[in-house]
C-alpha cells in the first residue's frame, strides 16, 4: 500500500475523534444536551472530510505530488462514515430509536430530507470507490463521481438549515467549498495545470 504510514494516521485520528467525544459525554463536557452536540459534531466532522477529499485534487495540481490522490478515496469514505454516524446519533439520542416518527420529522423538518439526500449520495459514491466498480463502469465511473459536487452543495444547504444561529461557521464551510468548486473549472483549472508544468520544466533545467 503506498503510503501506509500516512494512511494510518488518518484512520487513527479520524477513528478516534468520536471517541474522543463519546468521552467527553461521559465526563459531562458537551453541555446540557450532550446527545445534540454529538449529532452536530458528527455531521460537521462528514462536511470536514468531504471538503478535504476535494481538496486533495488541487493540491496535487499545486505541488505535482501524486500522493495527495492517494488519500482522496479514504477521505471520501470518512465522509460517509461520519455522516452515517451522524444519522445514528440523531436516531438514538434525538428520536430515542422512534422510527415510526422518522417520516413526519422528515416532513414537519425540511432539513432531515435533505440529509438524507446528500447521504444517499454519499453512499453511492462510497459503494463505487473501489477498482472494480471502475472497471465496470468505465467511463460512467467519472461521470457517477461527479456526484461529489451536488453532495458538497446538498450538504452545506443542510447544515445552513441546521446552524442558522451560526452562520459564520456555516460561511466559513461554504467559502471553502466554493474555492474547492471554482478551481475545478476549465478556466481556473487550465492555470494550475500551466503552472504545473512551467515548475517541472523549471525543476529540469535547473537540474540540467
Amino acid at each position: 500500500m503506498r503510503h501506509f504510514w500516512w494512511r494510518l494516521l488518518i484512520f487513527l485520528a479520524a477513528a478516534s475523534v468520536p471517541f474522543y467525544w463519546l468521552y467527553l459525554a461521559a465526563i459531562d463536557s458537551l453541555g446540557p444536551d450532550p446527545g445534540k452536540v454529538l449529532v452536530d459534531n458528527l455531521g460537521q466532522g462528514a462536511l470536514v472530510f468531504l471538503l478535504s477529499s476535494l481538496t486533495m485534487t488541487p493540491l496535487q495540481r499545486l505541488s505535482g505530488w501524486a500522493g495527495w490522490i492517494s488519500f482522496r478515496r479514504q477521505l471520501g469514505l470518512w465522509a460517509f462514515t461520519y455522516a452515517l454516524l451522524h444519522l445514528s446519533a440523531y436516531l438514538y439520542f434525538l428520536l430515542g430509536l422512534d422510527f415510526s416518527s422518522f417520516g413526519t420529522e422528515a416532513v414537519e423538518r425540511p432539513y432531515i430530507t435533505v440529509g438524507a439526500m446528500a447521504l444517499s449520495g454519499l453512499l453511492a459514491l462510497a459503494a463505487t470507490s473501489n477498482r472494480w466498480s471502475m472497471r465496470k463502469l468505465g467511463k460512467r465511473w467519472k461521470q457517477l463521481h461527479r456526484l461529489v459536487y451536488p453532495v458538497l452543495l446538498i450538504s452545506l444547504l443542510h447544515m445552513l438549515w441546521v446552524v442558522r444561529s451560526d452562520a459564520g461557521r456555516w460561511a466559513l464551510y461554504a467559502s471553502i467549498g466554493s474555492v474547492l468548486l471554482l478551481v475545478r473549472l476549465p478556466s481556473v483549472s487550465r492555470p494550475l495545470s500551466d503552472f504545473q508544468l512551467r515548475k517541472k520544466k523549471s525543476s529540469k533545467l535547473n537540474k540540467s
